[in-house]
């Protein structure tokens, strides 16, 4: 950071991180002339304990708020004046006096299956391994192929990688956004469409945070905000809130505008070991925050109630 700095980004350090810091701040210094000049905008790396601890699933150690607690810190400390998160690691309920304004465009919602071996799930035979960190994945992996087994597969992408190169499994998965925004779509053997695997909640959606009392920083990301991303992001994680799940709840949800304006919000819940798996969906005539939010809210006390309090905190 420098002397000069107007601004300061915080964000974890993994490339994909960096890569989203970058793209906010080349973002604001496209939009703002005083921002555009060299070090107007400093990026500060902040180590959460999720990047620490990578020998046990996120499950293990907390879930909530594992990618997001020391950024918030500095945040609130005034060491940093805005943060950038991927909105999938964001708990659905911010620290007092924090705000989160602005989300981007959403990218690419998919996940995507990468093998060295074989083009598909389907194509992996009985016993064959696939490593994943998410529990959303696993389960919903095991649900539909319970003949697979599956690991928990701990690192950014590029360690995901090199283990999948070392057979430490025979299919990883990763978010196609995350790739694109590497620069890497190439990397996934084939995106796994919505309808085969609902994605987590706000995946594909990056999220700016600031202090409620910072006028001039949320001057600055307005020119960032994307409503309809937004919209769509504040559907799901009102379901989200709304089950309260544990972290270990394997939750997924998707909203998704139709060409006529309307959205359509699906959530779904999986049992952990994949043995059971519940669907619901709203559609919303005329979205706007407080439609969507109570479509997620409605759909999420459904699926609470349906699946009862073993299948929550499973």
């Amino acid at each position: 950071m420098t002397d000069t700095a107007k601004l300061r980004i915080g964000t974890r350090g993994s490339p994909l991180a960096l890569a989203q810091a970058h793209e906010v701040r080349d973002k604001l210094a496209a939009a703002h002339p005083e921002l555009a000049s060299e070090g107007a905008i400093a990026i500060t790396v902040i180590t959460t304990t999720g990047d620490k601890i990578l020998d046990r699933a996120l499950s293990e150690i907390g879930g909530k708020g594992l990618f997001t607690k020391e950024i918030d810190d500095a945040l609130m400390g005034g060491d940093i004046d805005l943060a950038v998160h991927s909105m999938k690691d964001v708990p659905t309920v911010l620290p007092d006096g924090m705000i989160l304004p602005t989300i981007l465009p959403r990218e690419d919602v998919r996940d995507a299956f990468i093998s060295l071996k074989y083009k598909s799930f389907a194509e992996m035979p009985a016993g064959s391994v696939i490593g994943s960190a998410s529990l959303r994945r696993q389960a919903m992996i095991l649900n539909k192929y319970p003949d697979l087994k599956v690991i928990t597969f701990r690192g950014n992408v590029q360690t995901r990688l090199r283990k999948l190169g070392e057979e430490q499994v025979d299919a990883t998965l990763l978010a196609m956004a995350g790739l694109n925004r590497l620069g890497q779509p190439e990397i996934a053997t084939a995106p796994i469409a919505e309808d085969d695997m609902l994605p987590a909640v706000a995946q594909g959606a990056i999220g700016i945070t600031i202090r409620e009392d910072d006028t001039q920083a949320k001057d600055w990301i307005s020119a960032l905000h994307c409503e309809k991303s937004a919209i769509r992001v504040a559907g799901e994680r009102a379901a989200l809130f709304a089950l309260d799940g544990s972290c270990r709840t394997p939750i997924a949800a998707l909203a998704e505008y139709h060409e006529d304006g309307s959205m359509r919000l699906r959530v779904s819940i999986v049992r952990p070991d994949g043995s059971e798996r519940l669907d619901t969906e709203r559609h919303i005539a005329k979205p706007d925050m407080a439609t969507a939010s109570a479509a997620g809210k409605d759909a999420g006390e459904e699926l609470k109630q349906r699946g009862g309090p073993d299948f929550i905190s499973a």
